[in-house]
């Protein structure tokens, strides 16, 4: 489905494997540094994740990515597992915005589209994430979309990779027990972002 004029959100396929894995890569070097080490960080990232995205987008039973797309390339992806905890719900595993197109509403119409794939499969689901505690500015944009903080924990480096910088970085997860406030933010000119996760 079409949302703001030029972005289409779409559910990916194994032919996004390599852009999903660069725009993931690229968020891990813009967002993890203080919190892995520079050695792992500017390493071989691309071809890690590359065999990540490979894997996930081959057999995506039980998870949906959905990518925005702005004609030319992916600019951004969300990736959602759902019954990843009996208490929480569905986990959203992966949420990514390349630089250049941030604060245009990309990571909001995500949001939705990985809730209404939650409440399209699972009617009675919540929806969490991990946030790193170090990175405040995404906290402050999950609490604004109606996220609560309910616990933490000590995060390991992805692919169990020595990247841990002092000791691992702590985690908090954030909880929506009701994701339909969610699903709405997906209702925007053109059509509903969420629309994608069904049918």
């Amino acid at each position: 489905m079409r949302g703001m004029p030029g972005l289409t959100y779409r559910v990916a396929t194994l032919a996004d494997a390599g852009v999903v894995a660069d725009l993931h890569a690229d968020s891990w070097r813009r967002h993890y540094r203080g919190a892995y080490a520079d050695s792992f960080l500017d390493g071989d990232v691309v071809a890690d994740r590359l065999q990540v995205w490979s894997e996930r987008l081959a057999n995506p039973q039980g998870t949906q990515t959905v990518v925005a797309d702005d004609g030319a390339e992916a600019v951004g992806f969300v990736h959602t597992i759902l019954d990843a905890d009996p208490t929480y719900g569905a986990l959203l595993d992966n949420l990514h915005v390349s630089a250049a197109h941030q604060r245009r509403g990309i990571g909001r119409q995500l949001m939705a589209a990985s809730a209404d794939f939650v409440l399209g499969a699972r009617p009675d689901s919540g929806l969490f994430l991990w946030v790193l505690e170090q990175n405040a500015n995404a906290q402050a944009f999950y609490a604004c979309l109606g996220g609560e903080a309910a616990d933490t924990k000590l995060v390991s480096p992805p692919s169990g990779i020595d990247g841990r910088l002092n000791g691992a970085p702590r985690g908090i997860r954030m909880v929506w027990p009701d994701p339909s406030a969610l699903a709405r933010l997906g209702v925007v000119a053109g059509g509903e972002v969420g629309g994608v996760g069904r049918g």
